[in-house]
């Protein structure tokens, strides 16, 4: 079994302590290390190199999204799960147009948080249930729906709605009646035409298009 390595970045150090405690009590998570504000837990990350960082929504200085954003620049492979005591769709949004690959409560089980983890530190997208069908049913703006879908062809729309979904390419096939390489031939068409490089990206992508509603987003 892997063992993900986690960095925790938020301002109050009982938070810290306690996720820390939470999650190495999982026999596949380790914190690697811990930061205070948003610039901190960028240097971190370009030192540290975890798998994925536990980013508190709001902290002094530099916030999350904020935080995010330029570890997109500069940390690409390191995921980002937000992590905050806000509900609202705002929030949600912009951590998500900066890059985040899941966001989830400060209430959510230790559990839960751990399983968020372990999804987008596999590629995927995870919402926290009390906030995924608001942000399905709300348009997200900027990375990676800036571009439209006008330029897809209605199959490569297809593809890209049941990928999103978490369908297989063998499933995808099956359903749309074609071949596994020609499925594939259709995500690297997408990838190239709207710069998309994981699932986390295309669900992303299809919540901006209003793809998703009504759909589970965790994978």
């Amino acid at each position: 079994m892997k063992t993900l390595q986690v960095l925790i970045a938020d301002d109050h150090s009982i938070v810290r302590e306690g996720l820390k405690l939470l999650l190495e009590a999982q026999p596949d998570l380790t914190v690697v290390g811990e930061a205070s504000r948003g610039e901190e837990a960028c240097r971190m990350a370009e030192e540290l190199r975890p798998d994925v960082i536990v980013m508190d929504v709001s902290m002094p200085g530099l916030g999350g999204a904020g935080a995010t954003k330029r570890l997109q620049e500069n940390c690409p492979e390191v995921k980002v799960l937000a992590l905050s005591a806000y509900e609202d769709e705002v929030y949600v949004r912009q951590l998500l147009a900066a890059g985040a690959s899941g966001y989830v409560l400060k209430r959510t089980a230790a559990g839960e948080i751990a399983r968020a983890i372990r999804v987008v530190a596999d590629g995927g997208l995870y919402l926290d249930p009390f906030v995924a069908s608001k942000v399905a049913n709300s348009p997200i703006k900027g990375r990676p729906g800036a571009r439209g879908s006008d330029a897809l062809s209605e199959r490569e729309r297809e593809v890209l709605r049941f990928t999103a979904r978490g369908f297989t390419n063998k499933e995808i096939a099956n359903l749309l009646g074609v071949s596994i390489k020609t499925v594939e031939t259709y995500k690297a068409r997408l990838s190239r035409k709207l710069d998309l490089h994981s699932r986390a990206d295309t669900v992303r992508y299809a919540l901006a298009q209003g793809w998703l509603q009504n759909e589970s987003v965790n994978s």
